[in-house]
């Protein structure tokens, strides 16, 4: 069987854990990024190669355009090729902030990371893809990792929710630019889900919960989007570029 090797942006934690944790289960070789150091991702990459597929992290900053480029320059270096990747990495604002206070510093600082770095780290994998040849059982794709946050609106972080919808229009840009070269491309968006990012609201969104925000009543795991990225790159939903998965227990659904 080919080698099949995908990069996870953001993959060592919180929703890009759960994703590479499921990939790797498939098969999956690896490559990871973060803004940690390799030190501090040993035991995580470890985990993941004994899951089933070898993984590789390089530290890189993907709101930076010379992370961005050396990291797809290192990949290519060290496993040959690039067949699949999943944008991941996301950050919060640092600070919820009304939108009539909000600071143009933390818009900026949010867009780096959530839009500008995931829109044009496509763009460079898209173009190593294209030249590529569909080998027999070699899919190519990529998954944009959006959130509720595109259309649904919380203006105490209204960055964060303009930087997933202008991703959520990447998203359809790309898989309807790349869908003449059989490259599928999709949207997921999770919901409320329990990582390191949603910690410090915690209490709140127990609160909420209860109340019946989500109508499956309880919080989502990181293995739950991972479960369902991991079957678009298998293929299993084909015909279907384009299409946005909701991954939130309901939270979505117009209710009275």
């Amino acid at each position: 069987m080919t080698t099949r090797i995908a990069l996870v942006t953001g993959g060592t934690r919180g929703i890009g854990l759960g994703i590479a944790r499921e990939l790797a289960r498939d098969g999956w070789t690896l490559a990871l990024c973060g803004l940690r150091s390799r030190t501090d991702v040993t035991d995580v990459v470890d985990e993941l190669a004994s899951l089933g597929g070898a993984a590789e992290y390089w530290p890189a900053d993907i709101g930076s355009p010379d992370d961005r480029a050396h990291l797809l320059q290192s990949i290519v270096a060290h496993f040959g090729t690039l067949h699949a990747l999943v944008n991941n990495a996301g950050r919060a604002p640092s600070v919820r902030a009304d939108l009539l206070d909000a600071t143009e510093a933390s818009f900026e600082e949010v867009m780096g990371t959530n839009l500008r770095g995931p829109y044009f780290l496509t763009q460079a994998v898209a173009r190593l893809l294209v030249q590529q040849t569909e080998q027999e059982g070699m899919r190519r794709a990529i998954v944009f990792v959006t959130s509720v946050s595109a259309e649904m609106a919380s203006p105490q972080r209204g960055e964060y929710c303009v930087s997933k919808a202008g991703l959520s229009m990447a998203a359809k840009l790309f898989a309807a630019r790349l869908a003449p070269d059989h490259i599928p491309v999709y949207e997921v968006r999770p919901g409320i889900i329990a990582t390191d990012m949603t910690a410090r609201v915690k209490e709140v969104y127990d609160k909420r919960i209860a109340d019946g925000l989500v109508p499956e009543g309880r919080w989502g795991r990181p293995d739950d989007v991972g479960r369902v990225v991991a079957s678009l790159l298998r293929g299993d939903i084909a015909y279907a570029t384009g299409t946005v998965f909701n991954v939130d227990g309901g939270l979505s659904i117009p209710r009275l």
